[in-house]
């Protein structure tokens, strides 16, 4: 897992240690870090006089200023970052991307097109449009995965593999294979499969497991009853059980309008903070 380029995704808000944590681990595996730091642009005030078309709008006289002082701070904190960096003894470097929430996931996306995985800070979850806007850059317009809670040092010794045989999971097993083949066991869990040809197969699970184990992986499959629970909540509480320091799945495997409006396995797993989790689409 050496040499790899870390997409470490924040705010001007991310505390230090968080970032300096993050940078050390880089360091000792010989990982390059790149730290995004996300910043909400101004909202342009303007305020209507008049009847249209015989009106108009007036901007504020201290515009220029208030987006001034924005984008000194951000480039304030983007500095010290770096300054972070270059005590870590890190390889890495420090941008900042400041703009309006909608395209928050065109600046994630760019980066993240040329890294080999996305971590989020835990602080973005304070900004939910945020957070969701950058998780859209990363899964619907990169090919990278996505890792949400835990520490980027943290290993991962036991890893929960959600398994459908959609091509989503199949793009989160690739995306999580330098984790797999370090892992000490490996269990790929099928929750409800439908067991026929069209579906998961006579034997659900064992494709993948047959090639995890080809690449040295130590991997037992299981298939699990929902009992007509939350399938998001059946992946907690069965990773819970087998002690798993990652949870790998498929990220919105359903049509992503439908999860969107009615919730979903992605939705659940992504608001949820207590297990390690790596998506991908």
């Amino acid at each position: 897992m050496n040499r790899r380029t870390l997409l470490f995704v924040m705010n001007a808000e991310t505390p230090d240690n968080l970032i300096s944590n993050a940078a050390e681990a880089a360091a000792v595996a010989q990982d390059h870090l790149i730290c995004l730091i996300l910043g909400a642009s101004p909202a342009l005030p303007m305020y209507a006089y008049g009847v249209p078309p015989y009106g108009g709008m007036n901007i504020p006289d201290n515009w220029t200023e208030l987006v001034s002082e924005a984008r000194q701070k951000q480039d304030d904190r983007t500095d010290a970052v770096e300054k972070l960096l270059a005590r870590s003894n890190a390889s890495g470097d420090a941008y900042s991307a400041m703009c309006v929430t909608m395209d928050v996931k065109h600046h994630v996306a760019q980066a993240a097109r040329v890294s080999d995985e996305a971590f989020f800070a835990a602080n973005l979850r304070d900004t939910p449009e945020i957070i969701r806007e950058a998780a859209s850059g990363v899964l619907f317009n990169s090919p990278i995965g996505l890792r949400l809670n835990g520490s980027p040092a943290q290993k991962a010794e036991r890893v929960f593999v959600a398994w459908d045989s959609s091509q989503a999971a199949s793009s989160a097993v690739h995306a999580a294979l330098p984790y797999l083949k370090e892992a000490q066991e490996v269990v790929i869990g099928c929750i409800d499969p439908v067991m026929t040809s069209e579906q998961d197969g006579q034997e659900p699970g064992a494709d993948v497991a047959a090639w995890l184990s080809h690449h040295g992986c130590k991997v037992t499959v299981s298939q699990f009853p929902s009992g007509g629970r939350e399938v998001g909540q059946c992946i907690q509480d069965r990773a819970a059980e087998f002690g798993a320091d990652l949870v790998v799945m498929g990220a919105y495997g359903h049509a992503r309008m439908i999860q969107t409006v009615l919730g979903g396995t992605t939705r659940s797993m992504i608001e949820q903070l207590d297990l390690p989790i790596l998506l991908a689409h």
